[in-house]
C-alpha cells in the first residue's frame, strides 16, 4: 500500500480507537506501522552548569509525529544505554524499567498528535554519544493483552552494496564542534577524508612488491634460498606423517588444500614429523622447502599445524611457494580472542569461520563468553530454563517467559540477537577448536553481570513450587534471595543482577554448570581445564541480605570483603576438578593472593593510563598467568575511526585501528605514555611504580569483542578483521622496535626511549605488514567469506585533482562526481563538482562506506 494511503487509513483507524482507553491489536499493529521517532544528538559538551550534578551529560532531542494514535493505553519502550537525567514532556511520562530499558507513556495532557504538528521532547543523557549508531533501535509500542510490535521507522536498514547497517531515525552529525568530542578538553576530531589521506601519507601508503618468503605472524627468522627459485605445488602434495595421528593435522592439511595444494599420490612430497628430542619450542616449527620437498619439524603437534599454516600462506596464484627455510615460536604461549555472546547472540557458524581464521594465523585460545546480564548462550542439562528464559529477550516485564528487552533487541523473542547453542552445538564447536589447536575457555560472568542466571533459576523455582515440588528442590539453585532489601545499581544500571554470594544455592548452582561444561568438554575430546568466572561485582549488593548477615556472624566475613571471599571458594570449587580459575584483574584483584590456587589466570584490562601497569606487574609477581587485554588497544568494539558513522563503545579508546593494535607493545605497558595520548588527546605519563621481579614475564595477550553494539554475524567480522591479524601479529612476534622494558622506568612524550632509529624500524614494519594486508591477506578473508571492514579512503582535491589512498595499498579505489557512475581512481583525476570516494574489498565485490571531499 503506497505510505499516503497507509497514512489515511491509519487516521482513520486511529481516530476511531481515540474513543477506547484500550486499542485493538490491528490499531496497535498500525500505530507501529505509522508512528514517525526521529533522535538527534545535540550537543555532546553542554558544560558543568548544564550537566550538574552529573559530572558530563549530552543533550538530544526525541520527536514523535503520527496521523493519530490510540488516546490511552499504550507505551512506547525504547534501550538508552547513556542513562536518562530528565525528559521535558508534559504530554508523557519517562519511567526507567531496568537496565538501559525506558517506558515513555502519554500522561493526562496528552490530546493526541496533529498533523504537521510532531512532539518534540527534549533530553539530558549521562555522558555523551559520539556515533550516530551508538542510540540503539527497534523502540516499540505495548499495550495490556496485546502482543506488542516493533516501530517500523526505528528498525536498522542494511545498505546493499556495502552491508553496512544505518538506523535512518538517528539524524546525521554534522556540527564537529558540539559532537566530536565528550567535553571542552576533549581535542577529538573527525577522521575526514583530508585527515584521513594525511594520516595514510606520513605511514607511507604507497604499493610495494610483498617480500618472497612474507608470513603473517612474523617468524623468528627466514632464509630465502640464494638461487631465488621456486617449488611447483600445482600437482598437489604427498603427505607423509611421523610421531602424530593424523587426526591431529586434518585440519590443518584441509586448510592446506584450500589454498592450493591438496593431497595427490603423485604430489611433491611433504614430510611431517614430531621431534620431541631436537627441543623447538613448543607451538614452534621448523620449515625447509627445498626443490625436492617440503619438511616441517615440530615438537608438537600445534606446531606442525601452524608450520602448515605458514605454507599455505606461502603459496601464490601460481600455485608455486619459495624455497627458503623457517625457524619459528611464539612470543606467548598464550594467544587469545575473547567473544562475547552473551549481550548479543552469534551463530554456530560464525564461530567455526572465526575458528578458521584464528588458526590461519596461530591465535590459540577462544575466551567465548557464554552468560552475562543480557543472556545465557549454552544449554545446561537439568537446567532448561536457564535457555528457555535466559537465552530470549522480549516483552514479559514480568520475565516468566523472557528476559527484559535490552540494547535495542525489541520486542520479538525471534530475532537473531537471542539464541543459544545447545549441548551439541557447543560439543561441535569444542571438538572443531581441538582440530585446530585451539583451547576454549567458557567464560560464565559472576557474581555480577549474572542477571540472566539469577531470573532463570528464579523461573525455575517457580515452576517447581508450582509443581508441588519440595522447597529443597525448588530452591537448590537459587541465586538471589527475596528477603534481600540491598539498593544497589550495576555500571550498566541493573539493580538485581548480582548472586547472593551468601547462599549455599549459588555454590550448588556453579558446581552444577561446571560439572556439566566437564562433561561436554569430554564429549568433544578437549577436557575442561580453565573455566573463567568473570569476577566482577556490584558494591552493596549484600548490604541488606539477611544471609550475608547471618554468613557474617557464622564466619566473621564482612560485606565488603565477600567478592573476594567469593572468588577464593569458587576457585577452590573449580581447583578440586582440575580447571583453573580465570576472571578479569579488578575483581581478581580482591582475592588474597595466599588463599588462592597455584595456578590462576587474569586478564589485565586495567587502563595503560590509569592501574593497568601496576595491576598487571603485582598480579604477574604473584605468580598469576597474566594475560593484556588492555582496553585501549585490545578492545574490538571500539570504533575503528573517530568518525560519527563507526559503531563501537568509546570509553575505552576513540579510535582503535588497525595499525595501533599493530604498534602496541605488551611487554613494556608504561612505554606507551611517551607515544599515545590519552583519550581526549591529552599527552599522558606513566611510571613503572611496581616493576615486575627478574624473570617475570606475562602469559599472553587476548583481543576482545564485547557485542552490546553488534548485532549480527556480519558486524562481528567488521569490527573482528583486519585488527585481529595485528593482534596475532603482536602476539607471536616481538617486534626489534619495541622499547626493552627497564624496571622502574617513568615515561612521557619527552622521554626519547622510543628513539628515532626505532621509530623508522616500526614505520617501515608496518608498511610492509599493511602491504602485506592489501596486496595479499584481505583477498584470503574475501576467499574464507569475511566480511572484514574495508577502510575508508583519504582523499584530497588539490588544484582540480583528485589524490586518493588508503590504509591498506592494493585494495581498489574509486571515486564519483555529483553523484554519477562510479570509475575506478588513477591518481591525479581531474574532477569538478562534488567528489565522492570509496575503497572496494581486494575481491572487489563488496564497496566500502563512500566519503565525501571537501
Amino acid at each position: 500500500m503506497p505510505r499516503r494511503l497507509i497514512a489515511l487509513a491509519a487516521s482513520t483507524l486511529l481516530t476511531a480507537a481515540a474513543a477506547h482507553a484500550q486499542p485493538s491489536q490491528a490499531q496497535l499493529d498500525r500505530f507501529a506501522a505509522v508512528l514517525d521517532v526521529r533522535y538527534r544528538v545535540l550537543d555532546n559538551r553542554p558544560g558543568p552548569a548544564v550537566c550538574a550534578p552529573a559530572p558530563s551529560c549530552h543533550l538530544a532531542e526525541l520527536t514523535l509525529a503520527a496521523p493519530q494514535a490510540p488516546a490511552a493505553g499504550w507505551a512506547l519502550y525504547f534501550s538508552s544505554v547513556t542513562p536518562i537525567l530528565r525528559a521535558g514532556s508534559d504530554d508523557f511520562a519517562l519511567t526507567s524499567i531496568n537496565g538501559d530499558l525506558y517506558r515513555l507513556a502519554p500522561t493526562t495532557a496528552f490530546a493526541g498528535f496533529a498533523p504537521g504538528r510532531p512532539i518534540r521532547i527534549p533530553l539530558k543523557l549521562e555522558g555523551h554519544q559520539l556515533s550516530e549508531l551508538y542510540p540503539m533501535p527497534n523502540y516499540y509500542v505495548a499495550a495490556e493483552g496485546l502482543a506488542a510490535r516493533t516501530i517500523a521507522s526505528t528498525r536498522p536498514t542494511v545498505d546493499p552494496e556495502t552491508g553496512l547497517e544505518s538506523l535512518p531515525f538517528v539524524a546525521p552529525f554534522t556540527d564537529e564542534a558540539r559532537l566530536a568530542g565528550g567535553s571542552a578538553a576533549d581535542t577529538t576530531v573527525w577522521a575526514t577524508a583530508p585527515r584521513v589521506f594525511a594520516v595514510n601519507a606520513a605511514a607511507g601508503a604507497s604499493v610495494q612488491a610483498i617480500p618472497r618468503g612474507a608470513v603473517l605472524p612474523t617468524p623468528l627468522r627466514t632464509r630465502l634460498d640464494p638461487s631465488g627459485g621456486d617449488l611447483d605445488l600445482s600437482r598437489g602434495v604427498k603427505i607423509s606423517i611421523a610421531g602424530a595421528p593424523r587426526a591431529a593435522l586434518a585440519a590443518g592439511l584441509a586448510h592446506l588444500a584450500r589454498a592450493g595444494a591438496g593431497e595427490a599420490d603423485g604430489g611433491v612430497p611433504l614430510r611431517i614429523r614430531l621431534a620431541p628430542a631436537e627441543k623447538l619450542a613448543l607451538g614452534g616449527y621448523h620449515l625447509a622447502i627445498r626443490a625436492g620437498g617440503i619438511e616441517i619439524v615440530a615438537s608438537d603437534p600445534e606446531g606442525a599445524a601452524n608450520g602448515l599454516a605458514s605454507l599455505a600462506q606461502l603459496i601464490d596464484a601460481r600455485r608455486t611457494v619459495p624455497l627458503l627455510a623457517i625457524d619459528d615460536a611464539p612470543r606467548f604461549d598464550f594467544r587469545g580472542l575473547h567473544i562475547d555472546v552473551a549481550r548479543n547472540f552469534h551463530s554456530k557458524a560464525e564461530i567455526l569461520a572465526i575458528l578458521d581464521q584464528m588458526a590461519a594465523y596461530k591465535l590459540n585460545r577462544l575466551h567465548l563468553h557464554l552468560a552475562d546480564d543480557e543472556g545465557w548462550r549454552v544449554e545446561i542439562a537439568g537446567l532448561p530454563e536457564l535457555t528457555a528464559i535466559g537465552s530470549r529477550r522480549c516483552h514479559d516485564l514480568a520475565e516468566r517467559t523472557c528476559l527484559l528487552p535490552q540494547l535495542g533487541s525489541g520486542p520479538d523473542p525471534s530475532t537473531p540477537v537471542n539464541g543459544f547453542y545447545s549441548r551439541a552445538d557447543y560439543v561441535e564447536i569444542v571438538r572443531a577448536a581441538q582440530a585446530r589447536h585451539i583451547q576454549v575457555i567458557p567464560s560464565f560472568d559472576m557474581p555480577g553481570h549474572s542477571r540472566a542466571a539469577i531470573k532463570a533459576m528464579e523461573a525455575r523455582a517457580a515452576r517447581l513450587r508450582a509443581e508441588g515440588a519440595p522447597e529443597a528442590e525448588a530452591g537448590r539453585y537459587l541465586l538471589s534471595e527475596a528477603e534481600n532489601r540491598s539498593v544497589y545499581s550495576s555500571i550498566q544500571h541493573y539493580n538485581d543482577n548480582t548472586i547472593n554470594v551468601c547462599l549455599d544455592s549459588a555454590y550448588a548452582f556453579l558446581g552444577k554448570v561446571v560439572d556439566e561444561m566437564v562433561a561436554l568438554h569430554a564429549a568433544a575430546g578437549q577436557p575442561l581445564t580453565r573455566y573463567h568466572i568473570g569476577a566482577d561485582e556490584t558494591p552493596g549488593a549484600w548490604s541488606a541480605s539477611p544471609a550475608c548477615a547471618a554468613y557474617e556472624a557464622r564466619t566473621g566475613v564482612k560485606p565488603a570483603d565477600l567478592g573476594g571471599h567469593f572468588i577464593e571458594k569458587v576457585s577452590a570449587l573449580l581447583a578440586a576438578r582440575g580447571v583453573v580459575v580465570g576472571g578479569w584483574s579488578d575483581g581478581m584483584g580482591h582475592a588474597q593472593a595466599d588463599r588462592m590456587p597455584a595456578k590462576v589466570h587474569s586478564n589485565n584490562w586495567g587502563a595503560l593510563a590509569g592501574e593497568g601497569p601496576a595491576s598487571a606487574h603485582l598480579q604477574a609477581n604473584q605468580g598469576w598467568e597474566v594475560v593484556i587485554s588492555t582496553p585501549e588497544v585490545l578492545y574490538f568494539d571500539s570504533p575503528q575511526a573517530a568518525d560519527p558513522k563507526e559503531r563501537g563503545y568509546d570509553w575505552p579508546s576513540r579510535a582503535t585501528d588497525t595499525r595501533k593494535v599493530f604498534d602496541f607493545m605488551p611487554e613494556n605497558l608504561p612505554a606507551h605514555a611517551e607515544l599515545w595520548t590519552d583519550l581526549h588527546g591529552k599527552p599522558q605519563a606513566s611510571k613503572d611504580e611496581h616493576p615486575l621481579q627478574p624473570g617475570v614475564r606475562f602469559g599472553g595477550l587476548q583481543g576482545q569483542l564485547w557485542s552490546e553494539t553488534i548485532r549480527s554475524d556480519a558486524q562481528v567480522d567488521y569490527m573482528l578483521y583486519p585488527r585481529m591479524l595485528a593482534l596475532a601479529e603482536r602476539a607471536w612476534h616481538g617486534a626489534s622496535w619495541e622499547t626493552p622494558y627497564t624496571p622502574g622506568k617513568a615515561y612521557d612524550p619527552t622521554t626519547g626511549a622510543f628513539t628515532a632509529e626505532m621509530r623508522a624500524r616500526r614505520d617501515a614494519d608496518w608498511a610492509a605488514f599493511a602491504n602485506l594486508l592489501g596486496g595479499r591477506e584481505l583477498a584470503r578473508l574475501d576467499a574464507a567469506g569475511a566480511a572484514y571492514r574495508i577502510p575508508t579512503v583519504g582523499a584530497v582535491v588539490e588544484n582540480g585533482r583528485l589524490r586518493a589512498n588508503v590504509e591498506f595499498p592494493g585494495l581498489p579505489i574509486e571515486y564519483r562526481v555529483d553523484g554519477g557512475a562510479w570509475r575506478p581512481y588513477a591518481p591525479d583525476a581531474p574532477v569538478a563538482g562534488k567528489v565522492e570516494a570509496r575503497a572496494r574489498s581486494a575481491d572487489g565485490k563488496r564497496a566500502g562506506r563512500t566519503v565525501f571531499i571537501p
